[in-house]
């Protein structure tokens, strides 16, 4: 099977017209010049300095372990305004694909009318090339979750940052025809460095509303609590198809999971969206002249044979 030359999908012309730093970081570069000036006037208060910039780098250090910061970059974090209006929901699925867990996961969801958002390691879906086909030929999004998913990636510095997503948009583009819009950070950890690099690819950083911890978390009923529990219009919520934690039953927890949690979103009159849709339409809708009911269609990406 032959992939077709890459495209975008609906979500391709989402984000801002510029690069611009977050007022923190803004701050932080502020507090080391007036730092800079403090020592050239007084010497002697280098301890008071070296004390403040520290903090101040504890701080942006916490801005890249809390996956959900808005701190040192972009994030989006749930839905907009209009998509939860319209009761949809996200539900988002990562480091797959894996051979075992992912075709059943993509029989739950057709069997349920749903989509979701896959967030692939792009290795992965070049090792499991058809696979990684099918997910968007049942009308699903396939996105970027790194190259590799080292854990070592937080680490990392502009160049590397470039590279590793480079390497996976031209991978996944190249497998799928389609090339991805959004970006999730492996483990959802980053540094300042992240965000321009994404930028530059056109790629908005995605994380979540609640997620269910179910690469460690055993007991099935214990992750659907934590992402039914409250569940409302906008909720971005996450899962694993790779690396799943399994049940005393020996099975993947994300398939004893799915079914009762694709039912209670049915039961709240919600619906389900990928990410790349609902970021389409809340574009469309600040953009005159676009209808924004065909920008929340569901996508139609299907590879060719």
């Amino acid at each position: 099977m032959t992939p077709p030359s890459a495209s975008t999908h609906p979500a391709a012309s989402v984000g801002p017209a510029a690069w611009s730093m977050t007022p923190f970081l803004r701050a932080s570069i502020g507090l080391h010049a007036v730092g800079a000036g403090v020592l050239a006037a007084d010497p002697a208060a280098w301890p008071w300095v070296a004390g403040g910039l520290l903090l101040n780098h504890v701080a942006i250090t916490a801005g890249g372990l809390w996956p959900r910061s808005r701190w040192i970059g972009a994030n989006v974090l749930r839905l907009d305004e209009s998509a939860a209006a319209r009761g949809e929901v996200a539900i988002t699925i990562d480091d797959g694909p894996d051979p075992e867990v992912t075709p059943a996961v993509l029989d739950l969801l057709a069997a349920h009318g749903a989509v979701a958002t896959f967030y692939c390691i792009a290795r992965r879906a070049e090792t499991h090339a058809a696979l990684a086909r099918e997910i968007v030929a049942r009308g699903h999004a396939l996105e970027n979750h790194s190259d590799a998913h080292d854990h070592r990636f937080s680490f990392s510095g502009p160049r590397a940052f470039d590279r590793e997503i480079a390497r996976a948009q031209d991978r996944i583009a190249a497998i799928t025809g389609v090339r991805p819009t959004t970006f999730r950070a492996p483990a959802g950890l980053r540094n300042p460095f992240l965000d321009p690099v994404l930028h530059r690819h056109a790629l908005r950083l995605v994380s979540w509303t609640r997620r269910g911890f179910d690469t460690r978390e055993r007991d099935a009923s214990r992750v659907l609590a934590r992402l039914a529990r409250g569940l409302a219009g906008g909720d971005i919520l996450l899962l694993h198809d790779g690396h799943a934690a399994r049940g005393p039953n020996g099975r993947p927890v994300i398939l004893d999971v799915l079914p009762p949690l694709l039912e209670s979103i049915h039961r709240a009159g919600l619906r389900t969206v990928t990410v790349p849709q609902s970021l389409a339409a809340a574009h469309a809708i600040r953009a005159p002249g676009t209808d924004p009911a065909s920008a929340s269609a569901p996508l139609s990406s299907t590879p060719s044979a």
